[in-house]
This record gives C-alpha cells, sequence and structure tokens, in this order.
C-alpha cells in the first residue's frame, strides 16, 4: 500500500493565472531574431513589428526573450479566463488584415477548428467595422499551405494538419493532433503494437487545457514513471484518452498542474480522470493534486485510481 505526506496545494482563485508574453512595440525594430527561438512557432514579424499571432499557443517559458537585443520581450503573469477566441479578436481585428491573417493561419495549422470557426463567425458579424477585406482574408487563409505540397516525410508522420516547421521554433512543444488508424489489430506481435497517444505535448507544464483533444475528453493523468513499468500501457490504458504526465516528486511549480486540472474539468469539460501512479509513497501527490482541483472546481467529474508496482502490475483500482 502506498501512503503520501504531501500536502493538498491549494488556490484561492478559480481564475487560471499563466504566463503571456508581452510586447513592447515602442522598443521593438522587427529584426525578427526572437521568432526562431519561440517554442510554438507563435511569433512573427508583421507590418515591422514582432506579433504574438496567438496567445492560445504561447507556453510562456519565454525562451524567446535572450534573443531580443532591444529588450522588447517580457513575460506578464495574469489572471486569465479561459480562451476565448471573440474577445482576442476583438483586440487583434485593428492590427490589421496581416496579423489576422497570420492568427488565423496559426489556428488552421494547429488543428484548431473549434477556435478558428469561433474567429471566423465574429468577423463575419463585425465586418462593417473591418479596415480591410474580410472574403480576401478568408480566401488566404483558406489557400494556406496549397502553394507547396507537403513533402513525403512531413506526411508520413501522421499530423492531422500537415504542419510543417513554419516561421521557426521547436517542434518538441509544438501541440498537435496525432491520427491513428481506423482499424488496430490488437493481436499483432508486440513489436507492431502501434503507439495510442492521440495528441502533443503530454507534460503537465506544456500542455494547454483549451486545446480541442481535451475538450470532453477522458483524462489520463499519469505519473512519468507508470508507461515505462507496464509493457501494456499504451493499448490497456492509453487507448483513447487524453494524456498528462508528471512527477510529483520531481517537478516544480505544482501549484500550476492544479491549475490546469481545474480548468480541464470546467472549461474542457473532460469526462472522465483516470490517475495512474506508482507504488512508491512520493507518486501519491499527483492523486493529491487531482483531489485538489476536483475539490476547487465547480464541476463534478468522476476519478479513478490505479497504483502501479514496479515490476508493472495493477496493484490496485478504485473510484475515488
Amino acid at each position: 500500500m502506498w501512503m503520501t505526506d504531501l500536502c493538498d496545494i491549494k488556490i484561492n482563485n478559480r481564475n487560471m493565472k499563466r504566463d503571456i508574453l508581452k510586447i513592447d512595440e515602442e522598443l521593438c525594430n522587427g529584426c525578427g531574431l526572437c521568432v526562431p527561438n519561440c517554442h510554438e512557432g507563435a511569433l512573427q514579424v508583421i507590418d515591422g513589428k514582432v506579433r504574438l499571432v496567438s496567445e492560445l499557443m504561447c507556453d510562456g517559458l519565454g525562451a524567446c526573450i535572450g534573443h531580443c537585443p532591444e529588450g522588447a520581450i517580457t513575460i506578464e503573469t495574469r489572471e486569465a479566463e479561459p480562451y476565448n477566441e471573440t474577445k482576442v479578436m476583438e483586440q487583434m481585428k485593428d492590427k490589421g488584415k496581416n496579423t489576422i491573417i497570420a492568427h488565423l493561419k496559426h489556428l488552421k495549422d494547429h488543428g484548431e477548428t473549434g477556435f478558428l470557426q469561433e474567429g471566423v463567425t465574429y468577423l463575419k458579424e463585425n465586418r462593417s467595422e473591418l479596415n480591410f477585406n474580410l472574403d480576401e482574408v478568408l480566401s488566404t487563409v483558406h489557400n494556406h499551405g496549397k502553394a507547396a505540397p507537403v513533402p513525403q516525410a512531413i506526411q508520413n508522420q501522421g499530423h492531422s494538419h500537415g504542419h510543417a516547421n513554419q516561421g521557426g521554433g521547436c517542434p518538441g512543444s509544438r501541440a498537435m493532433v496525432i491520427d491513428k488508424p481506423g482499424s488496430v489489430n490488437n493481436d499483432a506481435p508486440l513489436a507492431e503494437q502501434p503507439s495510442e497517444l492521440r495528441q502533443w505535448p503530454v507534460q503537465m507544464h506544456l500542455i494547454n487545457p483549451n486545446a480541442s483533444y481535451f475538450q470532453g475528453a477522458d483524462l489520463l493523468v499519469a505519473a512519468d514513471c507508470v508507461a515505462f513499468s507496464m509493457g501494456g500501457f499504451h493499448s490497456n490504458h492509453l487507448k483513447g484518452k487524453s494524456l498528462a504526465i508528471a512527477c510529483p516528486k520531481l517537478d516544480h511549480g505544482m501549484e500550476v498542474y492544479v491549475q490546469k486540472l481545474v480548468a480541464l474539468i470546467d472549461s474542457a469539460k473532460v469526462n472522465t480522470i483516470t490517475v495512474m501512479i506508482m507504488e512508491v509513497p512520493c507518486c501519491g501527490g499527483l492523486l493529491q493534486m487531482v483531489k485538489s482541483a476536483t475539490s476547487q472546481a465547480s464541476r463534478k467529474v468522476p476519478v479513478k485510481m490505479m497504483v502501479v508496482g514496479i515490476a508493472g502490475a495493477v496493484l490496485q483500482e478504485e473510484w475515488v
């Protein structure tokens, strides 16, 4: 039996605090040195200034800051409502058509079709307030990527949106949906068993609770070591679920984890949460974080706990 002496992590405000890039347009000279160093590919030089084309994809880690020679980029931490495309579009529409095009392309490239439709709907409903031709903007976004075919090597990676590395940035933390074949042979030899991972990224610090693949999903919250301990992790436990992983012993800033879990419950409206932890005592902190989030969330969601032994067997399984 496992046990833990970690205390519940408490949050005083239901609104999720998140780090967001802030660009001082007075200082920015449009050099673009920061663009290739944005982990999410969310920065572009538009009309002579660097723009954050999508707050949705900004992880707030600030990898780009040290590459700005003018000191124009900082990180601000603020309480924020769940991502709202309409509010983003309200603030962005006056920045001109090039910024709007870049933002809509960014949503399209990352498979965020729901937010894309919401943004387009707002623009159509407020067409009279726009200082650009909306039909021209929508045509440009619709035809995005058709001029140059996606290399076969990229197509073979199975990205649902065929997203290449546009505008630089590290692909390691770029959000993506991973398509799976319609028919999977679960009787195939172990070496041929496919991955059941449905999305990227998976580490709790990097996930975005507002991403489309979390909406109404069955969520699996797993300790880092679980997948290495279980031979059938993918086929028996991950299949059909969205994933978030964490280590309650080694990770830092775990109060953010609870905030994200609350957002997953209240905003993404996840259907169920399965928490898979190892039998070692420190691993129980992951369950405590989920319990803390469920106690603070306005919605109720079923939570299942699974304790995995070091040898890979499930030692305990129950709804909590």
